[in-house]
């Protein structure tokens, strides 16, 4: 799979047993990344949520939302991985209903991803990290996205935040009843940063930003119904995103 155009998202937030995310990520990243993209599935990424231990971070794609349907259900019903694999899977985890169905906020902002991702034995971590913050406009997306594009997003890039994606939610039903999706409205930016301290350096350098908080932060905050959620991520030794 080397083309890059994987316009359907799905942003998945696991909450897990204490002690059990290594546990999954073993599992996930030996198990259910090559099964998956067999059927017509693009796995993005794969996180630990350097805030919340027992919370595990992941992407996938589709081609549309029909691609969608049938890789899930080649995947989840028809799939042998999946049938070997899913009581384990399953020991380690809470709560999964927390998913977002996305797509591309712009004809722009879509992931660019590599070809290739390191093989099932790599166990590396890569030092970069990921910042993931979900917005919830009370305005129509498309005119949301323009105020991030225009004054959001320089304020970021210039505090040190590459952006490396942003979308919003797929109008499109879930036709996957299986799995639940969140039924509200939300925008969500994707930055790339070299390592922890360059992502919380430009947190405080952001803070204490006086074009931020003066006069970019109100702004944005008048068009929001709820308060930004920030989830600092790092990837796993096999994610491709990274």
């Amino acid at each position: 799979m080397t083309q890059n155009h994987w316009p359907v998202v799905e942003f998945r937030q696991y909450t897990l047993r204490p002690g059990s995310r290594d546990v999954l990520i073993d599992l996930f990243d030996r198990e259910f990344v090559e099964t998956q993209e067999a059927v017509g599935i693009r796995v993005i990424a794969q996180f630990r949520d350097e805030d919340d231990p027992d919370r595990f971070v992941w992407i996938r794609a589709f081609r549309d939302m029909t691609a969608r349907t049938a890789g899930l259900t080649a995947f989840y019903i028809d799939g042998a991985a999946w049938q070997e694999h899913a009581a384990a899977a399953r020991a380690t985890m809470v709560d999964t209903t927390n998913a977002l169905l996305l797509r591309p906020a712009t004809s722009t902002s879509e992931f660019s991803l590599p070809a290739d991702r390191p093989g099932v034995e790599a166990t590396l971590l890569p030092q970069s990290r990921v910042l993931a913050t979900i917005y919830k406009p009370d305005i129509a997306t498309g005119e949301f996205a323009e105020f991030f594009n225009s004054q959001v997003q320089p304020v970021l890039a210039a505090t040190g935040a590459a952006l490396i994606g942003s979308y919003v939610t797929e109008p499109a039903p879930n036709t996957f009843a299986m799995l639940p999706v969140r039924a509200e409205t939300v925008f969500v930016s994707f930055a790339l940063f070299e390592n922890a301290d360059r992502l919380d350096e430009h947190l405080d350098v952001l803070a204490r930003s006086r074009v931020w908080v003066e006069q970019v932060r109100p702004e944005l905050l008048k068009r929001l119904s709820e308060p930004v959620q920030q989830l600092r991520l790092a990837p796993t030794a096999r994610s491709l995103l990274r």
